[in-house]
C-alpha cells in the first residue's frame, strides 16, 4: 500500500515533467531567459528573485547557485533572494505583507536588472506587487507559475507556467527550471575547459 503510493507520486511527477517538456515554447522561453540574464550580467546588472514558502526556498537556492557556483569554478554573479527575515517582518509590520517583496525591489532593482517572481498559484498578491514595481523600475520581469498561471499570467516579459494542480509538483519543476537556467548562464558567460561537473 505504502509502496504503491510512493510509485504513484513518482509516476505523477514524471508525467507532469513530460507534459511540460513536450511544449517546445517552454524550452524556447527557458533559453530566452538564460540569455537575457547572461546579457544582464555582461552589463553589470543583477538578478532579484522572490516567492512565498517553498518558492522562497527555491529563490534562495537559485541565488546561492549564482553567488556561489553550480558546475564551474568561476566569478560570483550578483543575485539577491528577498528572504531576510528582519526585512520581511519589518515591512509586513509597517506596510503589510503584500509589500514585503515590492519594497525590496524598489530599494535594490535598477533598470536592466532581471526580476523573477515565483508563485505556484499565480495569485500571490506580494509577488504581483513586486513584479509591477520591477516594471516601473525598468527591469526585465520573469514569472514562474503553476496551474493556469493565475492573475500574473500574461503580465511579465517572460513566463513559464507548469500546468499542474498541486503545488509540490509545480515547485519540483520550478526547481529544475532554475537549475537549468544557472547551467545556461554559466555556459554563456564562462569559457572554461570542459570537465566533469562538480558535485559537492
Amino acid at each position: 500500500m505504502m509502496q504503491e503510493m510512493i510509485r504513484q507520486s513518482f509516476t505523477t511527477a514524471q508525467k507532469e515533467l513530460e507534459q511540460f517538456c513536450q511544449n517546445e515554447q517552454n524550452l524556447r522561453v527557458i533559453e530566452e531567459i538564460g540569455l537575457r540574464i547572461a546579457q544582464t550580467y555582461r552589463e553589470l546588472g543583477k538578478v532579484i528573485i522572490f516567492g512565498n514558502g517553498g518558492s522562497m526556498c527555491d529563490a534562495m537556492h537559485f541565488a546561492e547557485e549564482l553567488t556561489g557556483r553550480f558546475y564551474k569554478d568561476r566569478e560570483p554573479l550578483a543575485a539577491i533572494a528577498i528572504s531576510d527575515p528582519s526585512h520581511l517582518s519589518c515591512v509586513a509590520n509597517d506596510y503589510g505583507f503584500e509589500e514585503v517583496f515590492s519594497r525590496a525591489v524598489r530599494a535594490h532593482a535598477r533598470s536592466g536588472d532581471v526580476v523573477i517572481g515565483l508563485s505556484t498559484s499565480g495569485n500571490s498578491a506580494n509577488v504581483i506587487k513586486a513584479l509591477e514595481m520591477a516594471q516601473t523600475q525598468g527591469c526585465f520581469t520573469v514569472a514562474l507559475l503553476g496551474g493556469s498561471g493565475g492573475k500574473i499570467a500574461g503580465s511579465t516579459d517572460y513566463e513559464l507556467i507548469v500546468p499542474a494542480q498541486r503545488s509540490d509538483r509545480v515547485q519540483e519543476i520550478h526547481t529544475m527550471i532554475l537549475h537549468i537556467l544557472v547551467e545556461l548562464i554559466e555556459k554563456e558567460l564562462f569559457e572554461l575547459p570542459e570537465s566533469d561537473p562538480i558535485y559537492v
